[in-house]
């Protein structure tokens, strides 16, 4: 794309998202009036990253000066002084810059976001996704990420440093060769829109981008976010999470997302895995209540192993579903408290129990309850019980955990990695150390915005060619276009070559 393709595109998301009046109703008024104003300001930010430029607000001048005469007389980039054209300095990109900053700053910085920063960012992010592509799905991928602080740590524990908002945070280092380390900055919180399970493919777009000092807990910053992008009018369906998210206390996440009507698919934390306690007699365990007449040895089936073969997954699942037998199924949906009530497994024609002689007239290829309780609890002498939201209040999902379904499910969550791996590319924008020279949260919420909007913006471009294609191979009677594999396993470097020396 051009261009003036280009700056039309930037244009129009800038004015959808109303950032640009609503902060200019906030800045100061001078003397004399500013040449360059909020506007074109951000359209200068955005302009460099589209570039693949850092966030240096000598880059979004070098932006706005390379455009065109007739652009730059519109956008301030050349002005009339004393009826000769005048080009727009770095002293005024810095001054608009500082008092937008000051707008988006707190009075008493405390590590987290303001107000209007979060109002930006919102606003940003949120006009970067089309109506069109908006609509194909509610679900959504959340992960968390390292921004380092340009700032240097403080020498002693307790010591000064250029950014005061900036803390220790803890990363991993997944990659080859790496360990995990600690380092001096932020936690940037991105959710991803993913597609619906079973649905089509969908542009994986940044949704909503949260960031705060590591000395805060990510997870209920995300919640927050999330809490307020419902009230903006939009719906929730299935959040994908790690988990650091789902081993996090129930009021921090879970109950918070399954307000909004969120359904959560989420990994479970090995300390929460396997029996935990029981409820009128069934036992708690991966988020799901079973009868207590389960065998411990599928009580206790965990995860298949990663990169278990074909056969493995096959005999997993074939305990799986021996598991879910034991189950006791839901008979209603939450009201408005979070209760439903379920049945007994043997109610539901999944087993046979001598204490439901109605269900030793089912075949025998359900299993059997042998061990029978000495005092039968409330979920064997009752047909249904009562679940308030409390009980699994971490571990209920949707699927059964370590299920196929649940696996096909909780793919999805991949998304949120390569969002994370866009604004760390080295080839278009890499927000490691030194990519903003700012310090404090202010800044890195302005460059942010519209980081994350232009690499929407890149995003919708390729999911697009990717739509061309495929309609213009079905038309052609051709398969759609496969991904190369890129992995390559021992038996492939391994394998003869053809042209491989004697």
């Amino acid at each position: 794309m051009g261009q003036a393709g280009l700056l039309g595109r930037l244009e129009a998301l800038v004015d959808a998202s109303g950032a640009a009046p609503w902060l200019e109703a906030r800045l100061p008024v001078g003397a004399r009036a500013r040449q360059l104003s909020v506007r074109s300001l951000l359209l200068g930010v955005a302009l460099a990253f589209a570039d693949g430029r850092p966030a240096h607000l000598t880059r979004a001048l070098e932006a706005l000066s390379g455009l065109g005469e007739d652009d730059r007389w519109r956008l301030g980039a050349l002005a009339d002084w004393h009826g000769a054209p005048h080009p727009l300095s770095y002293r005024q990109v810095w001054w608009t810059a500082q008092l937008v900053l000051g707008v988006l700053a707190k009075n008493c910085p405390d590590g987290a976001p303001s107000k209007e920063a979060r109002q930006f960012l919102a606003a940003i992010v949120g006009a970067s996704a089309p109506r069109w592509a908006a609509a194909l799905s509610s679900s959504l991928a959340v992960d968390w990420t390292d921004l380092e602080s340009w700032a240097c740590p403080p020498l002693g524990k307790g010591g000064p440093s250029a950014d005061p908002e900036a803390s220790w945070g803890h990363r991993r280092g997944d990659g080859p060769g790496q360990e995990d380390e600690l380092y001096w900055g932020y936690y940037l919180s991105l959710g991803t829109m993913v597609k619906e399970e079973g649905g089509p493919e969908v542009p994986e777009l940044v949704r909503v981008a949260t960031i705060g000092s590591c000395k805060l807990d990510p997870v209920p910053e995300m919640a927050g976010e999330l809490e307020a992008y419902a009230r903006r009018g939009n719906a929730i369906g299935d959040v994908a999470a790690d988990c650091g998210y789902s081993h996090r206390v129930a009021p921090n996440w879970a109950h918070r997302l399954r307000a909004i009507g969120g359904r959560l698919v989420s990994d479970l934390h090995p300390d929460d895995r396997g029996p935990r306690g029981t409820h009128q007699g069934a036992t708690c365990c991966n988020g799901n209540l079973y009868c207590p007449a389960t065998p411990p040895g599928l009580l206790s089936l965990g995860a298949p192993a990663r990169g278990a073969s074909q056969q493995g997954l096959a005999a997993y699942d074939k305990k799986a579903e021996e598991l879910a037998r034991y189950k006791l199924g839901r008979v209603s949906s939450d009201d408005q408290d979070g209760y439903c009530r379920v049945a007994c497994p043997a109610v539901l024609g999944k087993l046979r129990c001598p204490l439901r002689p109605a269900s030793l007239s089912l075949p025998y290829d359900r299993p059997t309850v042998t061990s029978l309780p000495g005092h039968p609890p409330k979920c064997c002498t009752q047909k249904t019980i009562t679940v308030p939201p409390s009980v699994n209040a971490k571990t209920a999902q949707r699927h059964d955990w370590g299920s196929a379904a649940w696996r096909a499910s909780y793919a999805r969550r991949s998304a949120a990695e390569r969002a994370n791996s866009t604004i760390k590319d080295p080839a278009t924008n890499d927000v490691s150390k030194g990519w903003c020279r700012l310090m404090g949260l202010a800044p890195l919420v302005f460059f942010l915005a519209p980081l994350l909007a232009v690499r929407n913006l890149r995003v919708i471009d390729a999911f697009e060619a990717r739509q061309a294609e495929d309609a213009r191979r079905a038309v052609a009677g051709l398969a759609p276009k496969q991904r190369r594999r890129r992995r390559k396993g021992l038996r492939d470097l391994v394998a003869p070559s053809a042209n491989a020396p004697p």
